[in-house]
């Protein structure tokens, strides 16, 4: 099976302020400080990898990916569809996380659903390293964090978000898919969705990328260290050697103001390269 075409766009070569101009970062996420940034001219995918993608890759290979072989991954609570008996455990701290068996991308909130009735939905419960693998078949790559910044960004300097300082449009219109109500009990749907989003819910930014706020995180290709803005290169930087993870960027459907306001644009955090959840996907860069 041939690779899916990308739906991507060309970027010219940029200098951009990168980091939060507005103080509003997490300390431990090393957010600051703003500092010049130049990258070269790169395509990026308009969205991030969906389901439909994803398939194709599997079907061309034969991969499994790392929760298919771990057997488990992790579900957000208020989207369960398993039996009882597939639920293993609460993460540590996160109660709202349940350990699922059989949870993977075939089946993204446990084995009673399937990849193929949201064909369009961001592929998740995809680690870096299933995502590195995807795009080696593609003959793609994954962004750099300063790349990915700079995309979504749209050519606004020194913004919160995508699309400019305040969350919500003109007329009071959500602008991405995070959540709403009290986390993590009761999410009034007022965007639409109560998980993931089909590709192109929302409005696009400047340079016509979808869904780089919120739907779901998506994975770069650096290390994370915290430390590593005040004295990264200036030039197209490719992030530090080591790592306690790899960075992901966006947010997800279950960011909120009260408990991870990264949908912010600046804003970044980290999991490990084996990790997977049910809010986790990426986009790629052409070679």
């Amino acid at each position: 099976m041939l690779a899916p075409i990308h739906d991507d766009v060309l970027l010219p070569a940029a200098t951009f302020e990168m980091g939060d101009a507005f103080g509003e970062g997490y300390p431990i996420n090393g957010e600051t400080p703003v500092h010049p940034v130049t990258v070269n001219s790169f395509r990026i995918d308009t969205t991030a990898v969906t389901n439909r993608m994803f398939n194709a890759f599997v079907a061309a290979t034969g991969y499994r990916t790392e929760a298919e072989r771990y057997g488990t991954s992790a579900v957000f609570h208020l989207l369960l569809e398993a039996p009882a008996s597939d639920v293993l455990g609460e993460a540590d701290g996160a109660r709202w996380w349940l350990n699922i068996r059989g949870a993977d991308w075939r089946h993204p909130r446990g084995i009673d659903s399937d990849w193929s009735t949201i064909p369009d939905h961001p592929a998740v419960q995809v680690s870096h390293n299933d995502a590195q693998a995807y795009c080696a078949w593609a003959g793609r790559r994954l962004p750099t964090e300063a790349e990915w910044e700079y995309a979504a960004r749209g050519g606004l300097a020194n913004k919160r978000y995508a699309w400019g300082d305040e969350l919500h449009g003109r007329q009071g219109e959500h602008l991405c898919n995070i959540w709403q109500g009290e986390f993590p009990e009761f999410n009034s749907v007022e965007d639409g969705f109560l998980g993931t989003a089909p590709v192109r819910s929302f409005p696009p930014n400047g340079f016509g990328l979808y869904e780089v706020a919120g739907n779901v995180w998506e994975w770069c290709s650096d290390w994370y260290l915290p430390r590593y803005y005040r004295k990264s290169p200036s030039i197209n930087p490719q992030g530090p050697t080591i790592g306690a993870g790899r960075v992901m960027r966006g947010g997800s459907y279950l960011c909120h103001e009260s408990y991870c306001n990264r949908y912010r644009v600046a804003a970044r955090t980290s999991n490990t390269p084996e990790s997977s959840s049910g809010n986790t996907g990426f986009r790629t860069v052409a070679l």
